[in-house]
């Protein structure tokens, strides 16, 4: 099936009933399956990599607020070599100390410390070393201050949910033991693909029998850092937080990262161990802010992947630390800056809009011409969605995408079968006219012949053959039909040639439309070629005649044709049970009447001087009368045609 360029439909035309239900119908279902794709989460992956291109080619969205990371990086380790990383808790204390004292009014520790080095000198047993009652003693008054929230993890059983926490002398440092207000959990959700895109503010803990009623941890490490940085509950069913409600539940939240590791404002533990720590201007920084304090130094297993990971379109791949992904989540609470999906009706709206113009296109075009669209208008949905990600609010890309490919299968399938049917059509009304790239050029065209009846500049042919009553009394009857059906053939054949519509066959006598049903601007002068070509076919088909019909005595086998141009009404004409495409008028009358006065002038082709002038005077002529012909009042200038002109 071969579809035109432009397939030219204007409004008034999508607005009839029988072309606006199925537009109707396809944008709907291309609207469905958009709309379906994005609740069911078909093309989550396709999304999810459209988001981190936009997370990577943003690069630092904005300059966080309200939370500051205290990183043991390298630097700080090799201020205490000798010190296993365990036995860090005097050097961690003196920092979150010192954080406190410089006004921080939250701290969270992301080291989930199993090993009491308390426990362990015990347990060595050491002879005259009292150390084991002091090491860990300001580690101990930090915790009991209720200023500093520590990490544990959630474990999944089988049937119930158990803890990976702190040690024991730590738990029972933390006032009253409210594990809910001082264990954070430190699990960070990744989706299918392993990237870490949302959080939860608190999980779903399946409860033993044994844990019914304790203050166990609920909330996760930053949700909890921001629930204690605004002084609210954390066992409440909801917060005020960056100046919206956010619930506690285990439902997904987009995570507004600030941008790409290393957006988070940092400064090394090593800073706060100083002497001089009180006056670093680093330190005085901390002030009103959320401390995180967590690891950052080589051999570290606590590296994450976020949308900044993943190599599209140029990403560098780099990890981001645990403490950094926690940091951006209170961020998130706190400042209210996060990445909203765009309203359900501003979506469905936007869904409709984008999808109804791609339709509309779909249907003017050829479907190559619609795959390019469908690119472009797939280009401009993701730009749009790139700029609107800028202010924070997720435009679905994929799920339109979605949209608009079946938008384009269903729009072309219904071309492809509705021009199958009106191929079938008017080849059943005009294949036995034209050839058949005459119907392909009215599949083609900008419009349909109107079948009602209309009034065209057309040229009509009439050819007759001389002498046709003496060679059938000649011939029998099976002999006139070879004949007739022999010469037919090598006349249409040239025809069909000038995109001429044969319009019937009159006994021996052919009559042809040129200029109808498709307008052809030069229908004067195809005619004439036309005709030049069976005067021709005429000439050789009398050497056929000659040895088909040897010594039957026939006359020598010859035609006469005449063409006038001028207006005729054509359109379907007949009754119920018989109907004919043709053309009536004094345009075909007189074309008749021409073909008749060959004889009269000795010669075979003549045309009207209406012909001769339509033809832009290419055409060579002979002998020339003025002559009265029946039906018509005024003469007719009637020429001979022995050629065109070179």
């Amino acid at each position: 099936m071969q579809f035109s360029r432009f397939h030219f439909l204007s409004w008034a035309t999508l607005k009839q009933p029988r072309l606006l239900l199925p537009t109707a119908l396809i944008l709907l279902f291309s609207l469905l399956v958009a709309e379906t794709a994005y609740r069911l989460g078909w093309a989550e992956l396709v999304e999810h990599a459209y988001s981190d291109i936009w997370h990577q080619k943003s690069g630092v969205r904005h300059h966080p607020q309200h939370v500051v990371l205290v990183v043991m990086d390298d630097k700080t380790l090799d201020m205490h070599t000798d010190d296993p990383l365990a036995f860090w808790t005097p050097h961690i204390a003196q920092g979150i100390a010192v954080a406190r004292q410089a006004g921080a009014k939250i701290v969270g520790l992301d080291f989930l410390y199993k090993i009491s080095p308390t426990a362990w000198l015990n347990k060595m047993s050491l002879p005259g070393n009292d150390i084991s009652r002091t090491y860990d003693q300001p580690f101990l008054s930090e915790i009991g201050s209720g200023q500093l929230v520590m990490v544990g993890s959630k474990l999944s059983g089988k049937d119930k949910d158990d803890f990976l926490l702190p040690h024991s002398d730590y738990l029972l440092a933390i006032p009253d033991i409210n594990l809910t207000n001082s264990i954070g959990l430190a699990d960070l959700g990744a989706d299918d693909d392993g990237i870490i895109r949302s959080f939860v503010t608190a999980q779903k803990i399946r409860e033993s029998p044994g844990m019914v009623g304790q203050a166990l941890p609920k909330l996760n490490l930053g949700s909890l850092l921001a629930v204690r940085y605004t002084d609210q509950d954390p066992l409440a069913k909801n917060w005020q937080l960056g100046g919206r409600t956010i619930q506690s539940s285990d439902r997904p939240l987009s995570i507004g990262y600030a941008g790409p590791p290393g957006t988070i404002p940092r400064i090394p533990l090593g800073d706060l161990l100083q002497p001089d720590a009180a006056t670093n201007p680093q330190v005085k920084a901390l002030k009103n802010k959320v401390v995180i304090l967590g690891g950052e130094f080589q051999g570290m297993n606590d590296w994450h992947s976020t949308p900044y990971t993943t190599r599209l379109l140029g990403g560098d791949g780099k990890l981001m630390t645990g403490p950094e992904v926690q940091a951006n989540i209170v961020e998130t609470l706190l400042s209210g800056i996060e990445n909203k999906p765009l309203p359900t009706p501003l979506r469905l709206t936007y869904f409709l809009l984008a999808i109804g113009l791609a339709i509309l296109v779909y249907q003017r075009l050829t479907p190559w011409y619609g795959l390019l669209m469908f690119v472009a208008i797939s280009g401009i949905a993701a730009a749009f969605s790139f700029a609107l990600f800028q202010h924070y609010i997720l435009v679905p890309v994929a799920q339109l995408q979605m949209g608009l490919l079946a938008g384009y299968v269903a729009s072309y399938g219904k071309r492809l079968t509705s021009e199958e049917r009106s191929r079938a059509r008017v080849t059943k009304i005009f294949g036995r006219y034209v050839s058949t790239e005459v119907v392909d050029m009215l599949l083609r065209a900008k419009e349909m012949p109107d079948l009602g009846g209309e009034s065209l500049n057309v040229s009509i042919l009439f050819s007759d053959i001389r002498n046709f009553t003496t060679i059938s009394e000649k011939l029998n009857a099976h002999e006139v039909v070879e004949m007739l059906n022999t010469y037919f053939e090598k006349a249409c054949t040239a025809v069909l040639a000038e995109g001429g519509t044969i319009d019937k066959f009159i006994g021996d006598a052919i009559m042809v439309q040129f200029g109808s049903p498709v307008r052809h601007p030069d229908h004067a002068l195809r005619a004439v070629r036309a005709a030049l070509v069976m005067q021709q076919a005429a000439t050789e088909f009398q050497d056929w005649m000659a040895q088909r019909f040897a010594g039957r005595d026939l006359p020598l086998f010859q035609i006469g044709i005449g063409i006038h141009t001028g207006e005729a009404v054509i359109g379907n004409i007949g009754s119920s049970q018989r109907i004919e495409y043709t053309a009536i008028g004094d345009t075909v009358n007189t074309a008749s009447r021409l073909e008749g006065v060959t004889k009269g002038m000795g010669c075979s082709l003549v045309i009207s001087k209406e012909t001769l002038d339509a033809t832009g005077g290419q055409v060579l002529t002979g002998k020339h009368e003025s002559m009265q012909v029946k039906g018509r009042n005024q003469a007719v200038d009637v020429y001979e045609v022995i050629g065109l002109k070179t």
